[in-house]
């Protein structure tokens, strides 16, 4: 696995690869890397002929009380997991080299960026959006693979693609979570073990959404309540969010005729936590 620094050379590094043909698969993330990237990494693995993995903890995503300077960063640990997977290519920038001094673009997906974690992280998806396009932009890949858990950032970053012309296939996949449900996060390295159990009510609530819907419940605000009343159960779980929303547009729905997201965002101690379900037949 060759490391690449710099931009010039990581854009050299995939132009020679795709001048011989190759496909490119890409993996964006933040390091501390868990089951649920490596998912990803192998997804890419078994469709690309080359798989290519940034690591880069972006600055213009977090909100001045948020997490930028304690947000883990185990880069020999995360170097070590992908060299056991056989990536080909990974690109670990600083911030300057990703936002060199006098930088002034930013994109913004107006009106998504807005919903849902947006509503709650003012800033994160034009944070997200504008290093992700960044990224794009250098690696140029084919595919690009992304976690369903992270439902919010796929629908903002497909809208971009999408309205930007980006010669970029998203591919999503599905959420990995523990034995006990809660989904892998790089954020769960935050919870004691008290609130690591407290943490579980998320899955919870949506496991009983899931199963009210299975049983013929298809008004989105009476399963809006059945997932409020498992959160308000857990003392150590403060609510963000409970929404029954349109996948692709993060729109509230009234009732569900075709497949639905439910999704959660809660606090747990000072750890924000996210998950959803797709409610489908």
């Amino acid at each position: 696995m060759k490391q690449v620094p710099t931009v010039a050379e990581m854009k050299a590094a995939c132009r020679q690869m795709q001048r011989i043909g190759k496909t490119l698969g890409f993996v964006p993330t933040m390091g501390a890397l868990h089951e649920g990237h490596l998912s990803l990494v192998r997804a890419s693995k078994a469709r690309c002929d080359v798989t290519t993995i940034s690591i880069f903890v972006n600055p213009l995503q977090f909100g001045p009380s948020e997490d930028l300077a304690k947000y883990p960063r185990p880069l020999e640990r995360d170097v070590r997991l992908l060299e056991e997977l056989g990536v080909d290519l990974l690109f670990v920038p600083c911030v300057e080299e990703m936002y060199p001094p006098g930088a002034k673009t930013c994109v913004v997906v107006d009106e998504l960026s807005e919903k849902l974690d947006g509503a709650s992280r003012p800033g994160h998806f034009r944070g997200v959006a504008t290093v992700v396009a960044k990224l794009f932009a250098i690696v140029r890949p084919d595919f690009a693979f992304f976690g369903q858990k992270d439902a919010a950032q796929v629908a903002v970053l497909r809208k971009m693609t999408n309205d930007l012309n980006l010669d970029v296939e998203l591919v999503v996949c599905p959420i990995v979570r523990e034995p006990d449900g809660l989904a892998m996060s790089s954020r769960n390295a935050y919870l004691t073990a008290e609130q690591r159990q407290q943490a579980l009510v998320l899955h919870r609530s949506l496991t009983r959404v899931q199963a009210a819907f299975h049983a013929g419940e298809r008004d989105a605000a009476k399963l809006i309540e059945a997932g409020k009343q498992i959160i308000a159960q857990e003392p150590g779980a403060r609510l963000d969010y409970f929404a029954v929303i349109d996948p692709d547009t993060l729109d509230p729905v009234a009732g569900i005729t075709r497949p639905t997201l439910a999704a959660v965002a809660a606090y747990v101690g000072t750890t924000r936590l996210i998950d959803n379900i797709l409610l489908a037949k």
